[in-house]
């Protein structure tokens, strides 16, 4: 096998080498994790076994129950919750992954060049690092998990400093403000003044 080539970046007007066995995410430990998601995994499952044994239970009622027929209703259950069951959306120092049903895929958000929202029936925060690696994430992740956010933020700040991330500032700023109104907002709930008159 021959020598990996560096993979070469503009920052700051300057040429600066990252090699693209650096521009993959590291392993690393996690250190933020999405907190619903146990919770939302366990009625994904819920839903898919309930539909299964709802329509198993109604052929047994009618007497039309059969290998091929319970096989399909299987089938039917896990479909619906491969379509239910939510990503699952771990950080730590310089990284943040996505895992869904067909596997992982990660990026260094300190290497960041590109964050941008995908608007469409449910709104998505694209990030690109360096190295080609791509993530898709739904933003209120971000919004009910503050440690997510904070590993991502960190990183993005160092891209930023490091020059190669150009474009996203837009979509990064507007998620900073809907999340510290979140967070100004769980404080006073927890403070008892949401309750006041007028608020």
């Amino acid at each position: 096998m021959g020598r990996r080539q560096p993979l070469r970046v503009r920052a700051g007007g300057h040429g600066t080498h990252v090699r693209r066995t650096q521009a993959q995410p590291p392993g690393g430990e996690v250190l933020a994790h999405d907190r619903e998601w146990l919770r939302e995994a366990r009625a994904a499952w819920y839903c898919g076994t309930g539909l299964a044994g709802v329509l198993v239970l109604a052929d047994l009622g009618r007497g039309s129950l059969d290998g091929p027929r319970g096989a399909c209703w299987t089938v039917l259950g896990a479909l619906l919750v491969a379509v239910l069951l939510p990503h699952r959306v771990t950080a730590g120092d310089g990284w943040l992954a996505v895992r869904g049903v067909l596997g992982e895929k990660r990026v260094r958000t300190d290497l960041l060049t590109q964050v941008r929202r995908a608007d469409g029936m449910t709104p998505r925060l694209v990030l690109r690092d360096a190295g080609g690696g791509r993530v898709e994430l739904d933003p209120q992740v971000l919004v009910a998990n503050p440690l997510l956010w904070h590993r991502l933020d960190a990183g993005a700040r160092r891209s930023r400093q490091s020059g190669l991330l150009r474009e996203g500032g837009a979509a990064l700023a507007e998620l900073t403000e809907r999340i510290d109104g979140e967070g100004a907002r769980r404080l006073l709930d927890s403070c008892g003044f949401s309750s006041l008159p007028g608020s």
